[in-house]
């Protein structure tokens, strides 16, 4: 094994680790392996016999590259919203895929991510480094170019806003009994039954990747356009969404939405549904290519 065979085989054992802080800052799979691909780059073009600490050098490249990959997303909205439907990890219902699962872990649900982006790229990477990862505080200070104490008081201001990130159900057995009733629901044009799974102060958030971020809320509304959307000749699949319930829909054979959910006490409390087309088109949806 020649030296660079020796460099790929360490970098490859903190892979993992590398692609689920990215996709925790970046809610993104592609963008996520793009920033891990730019640090093996940086491997690659440095004397690695200098690094004394390889998983924690490339956690920080990794962590940089996501940085300033959020400052130029927060940058290039400018007066859009601070807020869009993350790109989410799609499995069939039959499980997560074993290559998703580390990617997952720590209940990585869309609605988490959804809170996620409302944060600052420096209180998202504060966060996610030393609460999700256990990196001290002293380590994260230079990245983001504050003090420690500057950099706790980062994490502190987003843990206050995650703590308000809806906890689901964790039984996925409830929840998809749910998915099935609201399906079912919508199929036949059912308001009543509609309303029955929704929790009265639902919020839906719809992103159709045109730069507005659709938001609906209370149980009427939302059912009122959830019975206008089955007159579209749909087909939903039921679909793991991050680890959770909920459900692709085609259109003649084409992904037209992607729909995550957060149950409480058996009743839906939000929906994040993804419809941005150039977005949908990146998504990995292998397991659902047999029934386009």
């Amino acid at each position: 094994m020649d030296d660079n065979d020796f460099l790929a085989a360490r970098f490859e054992e903190h892979q993992t680790h590398l692609r689920a802080v990215a996709y925790r800052m970046l809610g993104s799979v592609a963008e996520a392996d793009d920033a891990v691909q730019e640090a093996w780059l940086r491997l690659s073009r440095t004397d690695s016999e200098e690094i004394e600490n390889l998983g924690g050098w490339l956690t920080t490249v990794v962590a940089r590259v996501s940085l300033n990959a959020l400052r130029s997303r927060k940058a290039r909205r400018e007066e859009a919203l601070d807020v869009h439907v993350p790109e989410p990890i799609i499995s069939s219902a039959d499980g997560v895929d074993p290559e998703h699962e580390a990617l997952l872990a720590d209940s990585v649900g869309l609605a988490l991510l959804v809170v996620l982006e409302t944060l600052s790229p420096a209180e998202r990477l504060a966060f996610v480094l030393h609460d999700t990862f256990g990196v001290p505080f002293e380590e994260i200070a230079p990245i983001v170019e504050r003090s420690p104490g500057a950099t706790r008081q980062l994490a502190s201001r987003a843990r206050r806003r995650v703590r308000g990130a809806p906890v689901p159900d964790a039984d996925l057995t409830d929840q998809w009994e749910v998915v099935e009733a609201i399906l079912a629901a919508a199929r036949d044009g059912d308001f009543d039954a509609l309303v029955a799974v929704l929790d009265p102060d639902i919020v839906v958030r719809e992103d159709t990747g045109r730069g507005t971020l659709v938001e609906v809320r209370g149980a009427e509304n939302v059912a009122r356009r959830a019975r206008a959307a089955s007159q579209l000749g749909l087909v939903a699949w039921p679909a793991l969404i991050n680890g959770a319930a909920g459900w692709v829909s085609l259109l003649d054979g084409e992904v037209y939405a992607v729909a995550a959910l957060t149950l409480r006490n058996g009743r839906i409390t939000t929906m994040d549904i993804l419809l941005d087309p150039g977005r949908l088109a990146r998504l990995d949806l292998t397991a659902f290519e047999s029934r386009r």
